[in-house]
């Protein structure tokens, strides 16, 4: 090898060592950040909630809570190079800042490939986690529901009598136990496919969240992934008879509020769902430009009120993971199992009673009037209605319409003469 050859591997040589080193210093300038991968891990493990909450929109506390509950769970392992702590950060920084691969990378130093895999290897756990917390549902009153809906609950009747499969009995003073609704979640789909995942009235695509929520603010039930087009008594019907779901039909004593495109169940033969009067002003709006005058206006304001529990849930858990409301290009599956893995999270959070910035936020008033419900009470047309109350009496036994149309009514009697 004469000189001149050993100049040019000299100077190849300096010149790739030197466009190793700027790329290493231009990966943290662009993150703003002296630490990266375990040693940023290490930083929110020891840092405040602040600093969490900035970067994950969860807690200190919740993040260690929930890097513990999946290690003890053996639902996410370490790997050689990164740590189940720093796996699920990656995680919950792209449903909580709503960061794409190429940005996280940089934040953590880890390559587009690898954060791909860590997100899909967290969201398979999140899918199990999401499994081992709905499997059950408890109809046991939340011990620490607010007092917003505590005192709300009390209008409803401390015993009012009705039929139940030709029995006469009591709905206690707990018998309400939560709200039912779909959730509307941004979806990307393919340009042949959009029609029917766009809901009426809207351009945008979007999934069909049915959930269940209590009045504590928990979804005790969840079943992402439906057309955002699709029926909501389609869905309910489909969800609830379908085995596979695990879909929790409330007992004899308890019941759902609804809004009334959840009357029409086709083959439903259960009670157990109060709608409100329809024909009749629901919209909280609306009550409160012009306050309730009739025995059914002060139901439904009743009624959305209570309901609303469901909106102010939703309230929060989008503004935690705002990928929900401009979700990313991923397939449709992974969509579905990251609006399940919020729910999860949400859950998660209010049940362990950490201290959290947006539940602090809800529970002072500061913000969080609930989702606008997608109610139809007062537009429905007649060909869609069976008799003024929206009941479908070709699939209902008629005590079984008496059942829940007397309940409504003595409700309505109770709040509009009093006890």
């Amino acid at each position: 090898m004469d000189e001149l050859e050993e100049l040019l591997v000299l100077i190849i040589g300096y010149w790739y060592l030197r466009r190793r080193s700027s790329r290493r210093v231009a990966r943290v300038i662009d993150d703003r950040s002296t630490s990266i991968g375990h040693a940023y891990t290490q930083q929110l493990l020891g840092g405040s909630n602040a600093l969490c909450h900035e970067l994950m929109h969860v807690s200190r506390d919740t993040y260690v809570l929930l890097c513990h509950h999946f290690k003890q769970k053996n639902w996410l392992q370490s790997s050689r190079n990164i740590s189940v702590e720093e796996k699920l950060a990656m995680f919950l920084t792209i449903i909580g800042q709503n960061e794409r691969f190429t940005m996280v990378k940089r934040r953590f130093g880890r390559s587009t490939q690898t954060i791909h895999a860590c997100f899909r290897e967290v969201l398979q756990g999140m899918i199990k986690f999401a499994v081992d917390f709905f499997k059950t549902t408890s109809f046991v009153d939340a011990p620490n529901m607010p007092e917003r809906y505590r005192k709300l609950r009390e209008i409803f009747p401390v015993c009012v009598s009705f039929y139940i499969h030709c029995n006469t009995r009591s709905i206690l003073n707990r018998g309400l136990f939560g709200a039912l609704d779909g959730i509307p979640i941004h979806a990307v789909v393919q340009d042949g496919q959009q029609d029917k995942y766009k809901r009426k009235g809207s351009d945008e695509c979007s999934q069909n969240v049915l959930a269940i929520c209590n009045f504590n603010m928990l979804f005790t039930f969840v079943w992402a992934g439906w057309e955002g087009g699709a029926d909501d008594s389609q869905v309910l019907t489909e969800v609830a008879f379908n085995p596979t779901t695990g879909f929790p039909f409330p007992p004899p004593d308890k019941y759902y509020l609804c809004d009334t495109a959840y009357t029409d169940l086709g083959h439903t033969r259960r009670p157990g769902f109060l709608a409100p009067y329809r024909k009749t002003r629901y919209s909280l709006a609306d009550f409160r430009r012009q306050p309730p005058s009739t025995k059914k206006e002060k139901f439904n304001y009743a009624h959305a009120q209570l309901r609303n529990v469901i909106g102010c849930a939703t309230g929060v858990l989008k503004a935690r993971f705002p990928i929900l409301k401009q979700m990313a290009p991923y397939s449709f599956t992974m969509q579905r199992d990251i609006a399940i893995a919020c729910f999860t999270i949400h859950n998660f959070i209010r049940k362990s009673r950490v201290e959290d910035q947006l539940f602090i936020e809800f529970d002072e008033n500061l913000m969080f009037i609930g989702e606008e419900q997608h109610e139809e009470s007062d537009e429905s047309s007649d060909e869609e209605e069976s008799d003024e109350d929206g009941i479908d009496e070709t699939w209902r036994s008629p005590r079984e319409i008496e059942c829940m149309v007397n309940l409504r009514d003595q409700i309505a009697d109770r709040l509009s003469f009093g006890p």
